[in-house]
């Protein structure tokens, strides 16, 4: 699948692919990009049934790798990749199957094991939000307040709300996502271990549950040779909690390419 996708910074060395999480789009991992473009050529994409990229009722980890797989050939067939969430487990997916493709991989805050929580409830909020006579994002965020009491978290799901359009609509393809979410908080079964041997970097938040012992287990079993960054200040939406942090660290690690 040919997805959405932003090209920004410096052309020079390869390229860094940055892969957003659930519910996320490309552009909310500007502040990464902006800075990381000072020295590299930047592409944030939009996930297939995210942003402004295709809807497709696949939304397996093998579907997301290929997409990134498209997208990585499409720009000459190398890159760094950077992937938070279910981004980092799509771009680890990848890193197993065409090591390849990825000069350096980092994950954000994820690990390559099946998760407990479900998503399932901000699914709910966001399909039940009556967007008739909705104009304003402060009028959306009102109407969603009563079932998603985060202001940042509903001003994050609210970036996926398309109020240029008639009627109002969501970026997301939250039909899908929903059938999807199993797989989503899941790890694909039958990928190999250890198939990626290049530069590895798992970024974790100190204040996110995310990446226990097992998970940070998990990865190095994965990758032998990652290498576990704590940022202190920083919980599962680190870019958002902490991006110079974040975009300091992913600078010194990624290099000039």
């Amino acid at each position: 699948m040919k997805l959405n996708h932003t090209i920004t910074g410096q052309d020079a060395g390869l390229p860094v692919v940055l892969a957003h999480g659930l519910f996320g789009q490309g552009r909310n991992l500007g502040a990464l990009a902006r800075r990381l473009g000072q020295a590299r050529r930047i592409i944030t994409v939009d996930m297939r049934n995210h942003g402004d990229s295709p809807h497709d009722p696949d939304h397996s980890y093998a579907a997301m790798a290929g997409d990134l797989a498209d997208t990585i050939e499409s720009l000459g067939g190398k890159a760094d990749l950077a992937g938070h969430s279910m981004g980092g487990k799509a771009a680890m997916a990848l890193a197993l199957t065409r090591p390849d493709l990825i000069r350096k991989l980092v994950v954000m805050d994820i690990a390559p094991v099946a998760y407990s929580h479900t998503q399932l409830p901000l699914i709910a909020a966001m399909e039940g939000l009556d967007l008739t006579g909705i104009s304003r994002r402060s009028e959306a965020d009102a109407a969603l307040s009563g079932e998603v009491h985060s202001a940042g978290l509903r001003a994050f799901l609210l970036q996926s709300l398309d109020l240029k359009a008639d009627p109002p609509q969501w970026r997301l393809n939250l039909p899908v996502l929903r059938a999807e979410m199993p797989g989503i908080l899941s790890w694909p079964a039958g990928l190999p271990k250890t198939g990626f041997d290049g530069p590895a970097m798992a970024m974790i938040g100190a204040r996110s549950d995310y990446v226990d012992a097992a998970g940070q287990d998990a990865l190095r079993a994965h990758f032998p040779q990652i290498r576990v960054v704590t940022l202190k200040d920083a919980g599962h939406w680190m870019h958002a909690d902490a991006p110079e942090a974040v975009a300091e660290t992913l600078a010194a690690f990624l290099g000039a390419g």
